[in-house]
């Protein structure tokens, strides 16, 4: 579905990312991991092109790496950034308005979706986003993104800051998408978490590609464990 090829991200005269291939194949949850600084955020933000960049980005057979960002996300592309970024001063429903920006005639139908997938989220649908906790932003910002009916969905850091139980809901949230038929790319600093709901993982460091492999052998790796996982 996604193929990268030669990926490189440049902050002025800094290189973050050196050149990375990576795809994501439809169907599945594939995790970026790696510590912080290692070019994770960076390389999603290169794929819906809001970063200077070089190399070659397709998305369906598409050459997308010039595509604007809008146009991106009419192709099937969403991202929820790190930080959540809810628009604090929008209530959740008129959040979830802006995320089908390209989507408007099906507004009643995927906000009607987005409620049963977070219920959470419809007693509170009048409450300003900037209101809400930092799970339940989390869910808004999702439900935002899924409000394009996008074929991938791209995660960074989701459970960024949130308490266990939350974090638990939101993974379980995930692996639901994907059972729907939403392809996952997944960033995420809990490299245990990432790797227990993926089909397959790319080990960032340094903004190079050290590791790649099924999510289920890295996650037995010893030195995965080690430098990752706190074992």
């Amino acid at each position: 579905m996604l193929k990268v090829k030669n990926l490189e991200v440049f902050y002025g005269l800094i290189k973050a990312v050196k050149g990375i291939d990576f795809e994501v194949k439809a169907g599945q949850i594939v995790s970026l991991i790696g510590s912080n600084g290692a070019g994770k955020t960076s390389t999603l933000q290169s794929i819906v092109n809001d970063v200077k960049k070089q190399g070659v980005i397709t998305f369906n057979d598409l050459d997308i790496s010039e595509h604007k960002t809008h146009k991106i996300i009419r192709e099937g592309i969403s991202l929820v950034p790190e930080g959540r970024r809810v628009f604090q001063n929008l209530t959740i429903e008129e959040n979830l308005r802006m995320g089908a920006f390209n989507n408007d005639d099906l507004y009643e139908e995927y906000q009607e979706r987005m409620f049963k997938l977070f219920p959470r989220l419809i007693a509170k649908k009048g409450q300003l986003g900037g209101t809400m906790s930092g799970g339940e932003q989390q869910m808004l910002a999702i439900a935002r993104a899924l409000m394009s009916n996008p074929k991938l969905l791209m995660l960074d850091e989701p459970s960024l800051g949130l308490a266990p139980k939350i974090v638990g809901e939101l993974f379980e949230i995930i692996t639901k998408l994907r059972e729907d038929g939403i392809t996952i790319l997944l960033v995420e600093q809990n490299a245990f978490a990432a790797l227990e709901i993926s089909d397959y993982a790319y080990v960032l460091e340094n903004g190079e590609v050290a590791l790649s492999d099924n999510a289920s052998n890295l996650i037995n790796s010893d030195e995965i464990r080690k430098k990752y996982l706190g074992a």
